[in-house]
């Protein structure tokens, strides 16, 4: 059964029950719905909660509290406020940056990172001229639509199209103004030697978002339990290009767990 809750300003999407929780989270301009082509085929053994971030999808959107650490807060929270006792975090694109800072922390309960084409903690390589275009065209349908087209490798169906390009279109304006000049900024490379669980990275070869080749030069040479798999062919959402593939990856790093 799915359900679907607003806690603490933030809305979630439950399925399935288990000792376990994973936890997912979204990238940059997107919302939890990315991730139900994986929850769909996790859920009948494992609780999972994926959640909108605040300023994203239908959570709400305060006009501040939008840097690295506020939103691993959230995350911390909601962690809370659900009672987990054992979980896995999962965090995509600008997500990977947060799932970074929280295991930096050294939470209880949590067993490991799986990041999906994650942000890197240090500064992400946005140029000038993109990073002025993306804040200069938020809200624009054109290049949402362009944006798509640039982020994504393998076919996808209309309704998905659709679904991606409204995430992006209703993203906050501070969510996607705060990530631009502040977020994609941060660089919280210091804290990465505090990580202490499993990190387990799945990329696409032929990202047109965060190219593949800062998962090898901007993120692995920080962790020190990392592991990187490359999938050929593919773009930056993995959620939704590789969902089956995906999902296959999380069941083999929650197995490994539980055998170590």
């Amino acid at each position: 059964m799915l359900v679907t809750t607003k806690r603490n300003h933030l809305n979630t999407i439950e399925q399935g029950t288990g000792e376990l929780t994973i936890l997912f989270m979204h990238y940059f301009g997107g919302s939890s719905k990315e991730w139900l082509p994986v929850l769909n085929q996790l859920a009948p053994d494992y609780h999972c909660v994926a959640v909108d971030l605040r300023g994203c999808g239908d959570s709400d959107a305060p006009p501040t509290g939008y840097s690295v650490d506020d939103l691993a807060d959230d995350l911390a929270k909601l962690i809370d406020e659900k009672a987990l006792r054992r979980y896995v975090v999962v965090g995509h694109s600008m997500s990977g940056k947060i799932a970074l800072a929280l295991a930096a922390r050294q939470p209880v309960g949590l067993q490991s990172l799986i990041l999906v084409a994650p942000s890197p903690p240090t500064p992400e390589p946005i140029t000038p001229e993109d990073r002025q275009h993306l804040l200069a065209t938020y809200g624009v349908r054109q290049a949402a639509e362009e944006t798509f087209q640039k982020i994504t490798v393998r076919p996808l169906s209309e309704a998905v199209r659709a679904q991606v390009i409204e995430d992006n279109l209703r993203t906050s304006k501070p969510a996607w103004d705060a990530w631009l000049t502040l977020g994609s900024k941060e660089n919280i490379a210091d804290r990465m030697d505090h990580i202490v669980v499993p990190v387990a990275i799945m990329a696409g070869e032929d990202d047109g978002a965060l190219a593949f080749k800062v998962q090898e030069q901007d993120v692995m040479p920080y962790l020190k339990n990392g592991r990187l798999t490359p999938v050929p062919q593919a773009g930056h959402l993995l959620p939704l290009e590789v969902p089956d593939e995906l999902a296959f990856f999380i069941r083999q790093q929650i197995h490994a767990l539980q055998l170590a």
